[in-house]
């Protein structure tokens, strides 16, 4: 039997989102605070004696085979590794779909990682980023593996070592939203001028004074009730609440356990929406 392996792929969340200008290329120069946070998908690769690559996830939202990331990332490493093996690589969804959270790409980077592991490539954590860049603009996030401003399109990583750990809640009211739709609609006006990111926080309530999103500008005229989320969060006892990404998942931050869970349950109720409580990793 071939080897296999089994990868925790976390879901980000995103404390600031600045859109600073369209490039050239057509992408966006981004500025952003990425963090990880413990709501975790699950991604096992195991090798095979066929040259084929076949992806399989739970999800009826992610499509199997060529058209997944994961299968992306599989391509690049075994075209590197000149091998005969091929791989199966199965996916358990936790992490919503189309949510802002960057389960896609979490998912693809373990795949990178799982498969640079079990083909022994030894591959360094730099030349998987750059790897990953290629197939996602998360992808490296997931790879760096620390609290990051990220900046370009999200390539160009920074370790924030100043950033309080925090109780989240995850609220996602199950409207996925396009990416590619959101940057699409978004106005871009003159440059406004950049926030200054303090190179620490003493604590949860001084990290929300930096919490931004210019994605929200699209999105929740669209999908007003992210807005309503965030309201509720916060009479909730979420010390802040913000739009993760392009969406539709709102989060809110809290100092401890219990009043997180005690909200959650709250907004959980008699709803059809996808709430969790999570940790800061």
């Amino acid at each position: 039997m071939l080897q296999s392996i089994t990868l925790q792929a976390p879901a980000k969340i995103n404390y600031l989102l600045d859109v600073i200008s369209k490039r050239p290329d057509g992408y966006h120069e981004l500025r952003m605070i990425m963090q990880r946070v413990s709501l975790y998908d699950q991604v096992r690769i195991q090798l095979t004696y066929s040259p084929d690559i076949n992806v399989y996830c739970d999800s009826k939202n992610v499509p199997d085979g060529e058209a997944n990331i994961g299968w992306k990332a599989a391509k690049a490493l075994l075209e590197i590794s000149e091998c005969r093996f091929g791989c199966e690589i199965n996916i358990k969804k936790n992490i919503p779909v189309a949510a802002g959270l960057g389960g896609g790409s979490s998912d693809s980077a373990a795949v990178l990682l799982g498969l640079n592991e079990l083909l022994g490539l030894g591959l360094s954590r730099g030349r998987l980023m750059i790897i990953g860049a290629k197939l996602g603009a998360d992808v490296p996030f997931f790879l760096f593996r620390h609290t990051a401003l990220a900046e370009g399109i999200g390539e160009r990583l920074t370790e924030l070592t100043g950033i309080p750990d925090a109780w989240v809640v995850l609220v996602n009211p199950n409207l996925p939203v396009s990416t590619a739709w959101v940057y699409k609609n978004l106005q871009l006006t003159q440059q406004k001028p950049l926030a200054t990111i303090p190179d620490s926080f003493k604590d949860v309530a001084s990290l929300c004074h930096i919490l931004s999103n210019d994605l929200e500008t699209v999105t929740i005229p669209a999908f007003p009730v992210i807005s309503e989320i965030k309201n509720e969060l916060v009479s909730n006892g979420a010390l802040c609440s913000l739009m993760s990404g392009s969406g539709s998942t709102v989060f809110g931050l809290f100092n401890d356990e219990a009043t997180a869970i005690k909200a959650s349950d709250v907004l959980r109720n008699n709803r059809d929406w996808f709430v969790a409580v999570v940790q800061t990793v």
